[in-house]
């Protein structure tokens, strides 16, 4: 957008800020980005006019950009709708003229001056309400001057007292709302918006996570971590200001917890290179304190030295760094290798609250704001699902709130009023933030698409988190295969910031080795791409949002992939050269990572229509879905043979490969040696199945496992742990993610409700 001076508009319940291109409804934040968002402030500056196909064309697709515009336009004006709650059909906001272009058809009301773009038309907002009448004064229509025409009417005496009584009704309501909003601290009074505002809090070249407030809202605690010695540790920072002070600078101090006095604050430090050496300690915020004395008659300022001190587990080794300090100040909870554990600051005793069963670990502990309770996660070992529990401080029975299919991201956090649960989930493919009430009536909903580690004030209504961005890049890398001379290849760079996001970008070879397809959201949402096998002439292929896991037909003519929504992950089929995919899975079930029968009649997949994620096919031009696996199964691929179907056991980290018949039947373990890092970093070739893993030299390893034979061939070395790999059929070269740059700050969310 131009101009010099952006601001906000306002319609029904929305507000969107046409500089930062955010959107609000009702004062919360809701996720409208790319294309949607633009289609959206296009419309907002021309209210009641038409805007063509044409001019949406030129502005939102230079000719440059290869795309399917209609293709295009269509999906960014269909999510519009979605993010709006709006009707084709009964439209209340973006109304379609066939074959021509949309129209913004509600009222706009410009909250600040100067957000239209040069020469753009100017908003329309609704007409001023009337003004009401006061005690003894007509409305300004109706005062009476001196020279009056004859015939001029005074104001009935009714119509005063009826707007004098409407008027102090007005007055009743905006002062209750007012007080409602009111809040008091100390001498000072400020009323709060509804309105979210989030804006980075750390800005520093290095690290920054965990974040912590303290006891009044007022200051966040959170690590650094710096490659220059003595800069890493334990950092506090004003919420309004700019300077950061260090508490502590040894590079495996982690965790703070604040005391409730503010005084204080507690944190784990790991010994050097030693995860299983960990302790509790505690430093003061203010390291040197001045004390005026008086010494033979002369005043003097006397500098008290504030030193950090370890505390006394009575030999309970701590198993995690995670801690959280009890609203009394009385205690402290940390997690042990046997369940949950209350560290007495009166006696220093040792008290377990939980007892988690074997196979599993209790982490991640969190007070209630009452301090009667203590939130934390039980982490199954064993392909059972992530939970939240609570247990009394007391201890005693523990209650489940919900479950999570996927891995937490940092301490789960009780809300302000104690009501509700939020935590960081990889649920959906990337890091996200999620609610869920403490009764668990309701299932958990996602609030924010980026966010790590949450931590939420006790005062002031705000919400932190740990955000990390990095950009990813495809590389390639040459194999060294079984019976050729080893020697060292070179990667190289095939695609360059294919995303800046943790999400994608999921490279794959075609069958006839000519190109690429990818992930990427660089058009502003996240779709999928094609390209000339060596990188050039990327092509936009999908239009739909949130599309990921690209797979090739046989043929090489066609792409199978998924795409989350509304109600679930769905499987869609799109051939090139097309600008329709076509939907296969029409349920709201999740349905993820598709790919291609050998023959190209059958499309695989994982659903949770059954008894958690098992493997399910569908016929390639649609059909009803026949369930292959029963024990467990995620992203499948089928053998060269096209007789045997290979899985993972589940979408975590190094998962089991698994194999059972194409038709179903008896499902076991390929081989204990198979063990990729992630369920996509693994690929089936002509001459078995190829995945990244682990070496004792540290870096990670391309492999080759020979069914057959069960021979197990190193056949390369890459610079980091890669999420996704695809292998030509010849097992020749390897595609794969490596990250670019990246970035850890925390995030400010002002007003968080």
């Amino acid at each position: 957008m131009n101009g010099t001076n952006p601001g906000r508009v306002k319609f029904g319940p929305f507000e969107a800020d046409l500089y930062t291109h955010e959107i609000w409804k009702h004062g919360v934040k809701i996720k409208l980005v790319g294309q949607p968002f633009e289609v959206l402030a296009i419309l907002l500056n021309r209210p009641g006019e038409l805007v063509t196909r044409e001019e949406l064309h030129e502005r939102l697709w230079p000719g440059d950009t290869f795309v399917d515009f209609d293709h295009g336009l269509n999906a960014a004006v269909n999510k519009l709708r979605e993010a709006l709650s709006d009707s084709v059909d009964a439209p209340r906001y973006v109304e379609t003229l066939p074959r021509r272009g949309y129209r913004f058809i509600a009222a706009v009301q410009e909250k600040n001056a100067a957000v239209r773009e040069a020469g753009a038309a100017p908003v329309v907002a609704p007409p001023p309400a009337p003004i009401p009448a006061l005690p003894g004064v007509a409305p300004p229509s109706f005062i009476a001057k001196p020279d009056a025409a004859p015939g001029t009417q005074k104001l009935p005496r009714l119509f005063l007292f009826g707007g004098l009584f409407a008027v102090l009704l007005v007055i009743l309501f905006i002062g209750l709302a007012w007080i409602k909003h009111l809040d008091f601290d100390g001498a000072s009074i400020t009323t709060r918006v509804a309105s979210q505002r989030i804006r980075p809090l750390t800005s520093l070249a290095d690290e920054t996570s965990e974040p912590a407030f303290s006891p009044d809202g007022n200051y966040i605690a959170f690590r650094r971590h710096s490659d220059k010695p003595g800069v890493s540790g334990i950092y506090v920072k004003a919420v309004g200001g700019e300077e950061v002070r260090q508490i502590t600078n040894v590079a495996g101090d982690c965790c703070p917890a604040w005391a409730p006095d503010g005084q204080t604050i507690a944190f784990s430090r790991f010994a050097d290179n030693n995860d299983n050496d960990v302790g509790i300690f505690v430093a003061p915020v203010v390291k040197t304190t001045e004390m005026p004395v008086e010494v033979k008659g002369q005043k003097l300022n006397l500098t008290l030295h504030g030193v950090e001190k370890q505390l006394d587990t009575q030999g309970v080794k701590p198993k995690r760094g995670e801690l959280a300090w009890a609203p009394d100040g009385k205690s402290i909870v940390f997690s042990t290798a046997s369940g949950i554990a209350l560290l007495s600051l009166e006696d220093s005793t040792v008290r377990r609250l939980t007892a988690p069963p074997p196979l599993s670990e209790d982490w991640g502990p969190s007070f209630s704001p009452d301090g009667s309770k203590v939130l934390f996660v039980r982490d199954g070992m064993n392909d059972i699902p992530e939970e939240l529990f609570s247990v009394p401080k007391s201890g005693g029975e523990i209650t489940r709130i919900c479950s999570e299919h996927s891995r937490i991201l940092g301490p789960p956090q009780w809300s302000m009023d104690g009501q509700s649960i939020v935590y960081a989930s990889e649920l959906g493919g990337h890091p996200g933030l999620w609610r869920v009430p403490v009764e668990g009536k309701d299932a958990p909903a996602q609030i924010n698409d980026s966010g790590w580690f949450p931590a939420i004030s006790r005062r002031g209504y705000r919400l932190a988190y740990q955000r990390i961005t990095h950009s990813l890049n495809i590389w390639e890398l040459a194999l060294n295969l079984p019976g050729e001379e080893a020697s060292r290849k070179e990667q190289k760079i095939l695609i360059s910031a294919t995303s800046e996001t943790d999400q994608g970008p999921g490279p794959r070879i075609s069958p006839d080795g000519k190109k690429l397809a990818f992930m990427s959201d660089r058009s502003g949402t996240m779709e999928i791409w094609t390209s000339d096998r060596d990188g050039n002439n990327p092509v936009q292929l999908t239009a739909v949002g949130n599309a990921g896991s690209p797979r090739w037909s046989p043929n090489s003519d066609a792409i199978v992939f998924d795409a989350t929504g509304r109600n679930g992950a769905k499987i869609y089929k799109i051939k090139l050269g097309s600008s329709e995919p076509q939907l296969l899975t029409p349920d709201e079930f999740e349905n993820r990572v598709p790919s291609w029968s050998h023959d190209g009649k059958w499309i695989y997949f994982g659903s949770t229509r059954s008894n958690g994620y098992q493997v399910w096919k569908v016929p390639a031009e649609g059909g009803t879905p026949i369930q292959i696996t029963k024990e467990g199964g995620h992203a499948a691929l089928e053998s060269a043979d096209g007789n045997t179907l290979y899985y993972a056991k589940n979408a975590y980290a190094n998962p089991e490969i698994w194999q059972v018949s194409v038709d179903g039947g008896v499902e076991k373990p390929v081989s204990a040696q198979v063990r990729p890092y992630m369920w996509a970093s693994w690929a089936v070739t002509d001459r078995g199945i190829v995945f990244a893993g682990a070496s004792v030299h540290g870096r990670p390893l391309l492999r080759l496992y020979e069914p057959a034979t069960r021979r197990l061939t190193d056949l390369g070395e890459i610079n980091t742990v890669p999420f996704w790999i695809d292998v030509s059929r010849d097992a020749k070269t390897a595609v794969f993610d490596q990250p670019g740059w990246q970035q850890s700050q925390i995030m400010l969310v002002e007003n968080f409700r």
